[in-house]
């Protein structure tokens, strides 16, 4: 079944009951059983509800796993990847990341005695450098938030495997449209489903997929135990995003290859980071990992200072000043003091996360509007 096709039907029927084609929002806390032990495969609203199960097979069937686990949020779906190690485990991330998993690694679960490397993974050495024998998991983003670093992921697994240490791959900015980790021997990708996937800026939900039947029971097991599970509706506004999911990438991928191209001749702009430019030091890379390089874009101004990135970000008025990214209408914002700021400055700076930089979400409006917005702001 091809990807266009498995958004609209993969692991979703018709109800039963009813023969509607859209599955149907399920709003119940608890289910009829005929005898203690005896129902239809459903107890209880919080281990499992047939929205989120129809959600949960339709996501597993576009990244090509076998199991998929939906969370209250991308965050809470990272929290109970961590909680499959122990105190005394470490993990090796990329030092370019989501400020909010920057957070929950360093501020609660550092707590808990399990130890995080940060890492530049463009050199696969630098993670050789860190592995030792209490390495328990390797935590990619690619592209990277916020400055588009693309990881091969490939390099990264072979690593991994000749160490027996999980890969765990964060796909939000790239949608299982553009790539599928699990192809590349990734055991874990998890999604911020409030992103591309829902697509429409109106619901938060975290997903997981993996093909291992163990550890999905060791993720059902935590999702259950730890009780941060989406509503049904929440479940229904994603399955509802999805079937578009395909077109809203092809034009927003479109979009955002126009956008850094104009970006690059500004005289204002200093750098524009984008895996569709040739400029790009991974490029080639992009292109062999992903089907096409992103809706993402970030630049730094020349003037490197935070009121000239505050006069561009109030400047626009189609890209809305605004947290999040992924949605059908763009956003703009500043990562050193929204998405980032958790990140302490000289670490957001060593990886490129300066006062100027500015993060484009590009949605799917008419070009020549958004290149107008862009221009004006720029003046």
């Amino acid at each position: 079944m091809k990807f266009a096709t498995k958004v609209i039907h993969a692991g979703i029927e018709p109800d039963p009951s009813t023969g509607a084609i859209m599955t149907p929002i399920f709003q119940t806390s608890t289910y009829v059983q005929d005898a203690p032990g005896v129902h239809k495969g459903y107890e209880y609203a919080r281990t499992q509800n047939p929205t989120r199960t129809v959600l949960e097979n339709n996501l597993a069937a576009l990244e090509n796993g076998n199991h998929g686990i939906c969370f209250a949020s991308g965050l809470a779906a990272a929290d109970a990847i961590i909680k499959l190690l122990s105190p005394g485990d470490e993990v090796i991330s990329c030092n370019d990341l989501y400020g909010g998993s920057y957070r929950i690694f360093t501020k609660i679960f550092q707590r808990y005695g399990i130890q995080f490397h940060f890492v530049d993974m463009n050199d696969p050495q630098n993670i050789v450098d860190k592995i030792n024998p209490q390495t328990k998991l390797i935590w990619i983003e690619t592209p990277t938030n916020p400055m588009l670093n693309i990881v091969d992921i490939e390099a990264v697994v072979k690593i991994a495997k000749n160490n027996n240490i999980l890969v765990c791959v964060d796909n939000t900015f790239a949608s299982p449209y553009l790539q599928t980790p699990l192809d590349l021997g990734a055991d874990i990708v998890c999604h911020s489903a409030t992103k591309y996937l829902g697509g429409h800026s109106d619901v938060v939900l975290g997903a997981i997929v993996v093909k291992d039947k163990a550890l999905a029971d060791q993720l059902h097991f935590l999702q259950n135990a730890s009780g941060a599970i989406p509503g049904p509706n929440d479940s229904w506004l994603i399955l509802r995003g999805i079937k578009t999911l395909h077109l809203r990438m092809d034009r927003a991928c479109q979009n955002a290859q126009a956008v850094a191209d104009f970006l690059v001749t500004h005289p204002k702009v200093d750098k524009v980071n984008y895996p569709g430019l040739k400029s790009h030091p991974q490029h080639d890379l992009a292109q062999k990992q992903m089907k096409l390089p992103g809706a993402m874009v970030s630049f730094s101004l020349k003037e490197n200072t935070i009121s000239a990135a505050n006069k561009v970000l109030s400047g626009t008025k189609l890209f809305a000043l605004a947290e999040s990214l992924g949605g059908v209408e763009s956003l703009i914002g500043h990562p050193a003091t929204m998405t980032h700021a958790s990140i302490p400055k000289e670490e957001r700076e060593k990886t490129g996360v300066t006062d100027s930089l500015i993060r484009l979400s590009v949605g799917v409006e008419d070009i020549e509007d958004l290149i107008e917005d862009l221009k004006r702001a720029l003046q």
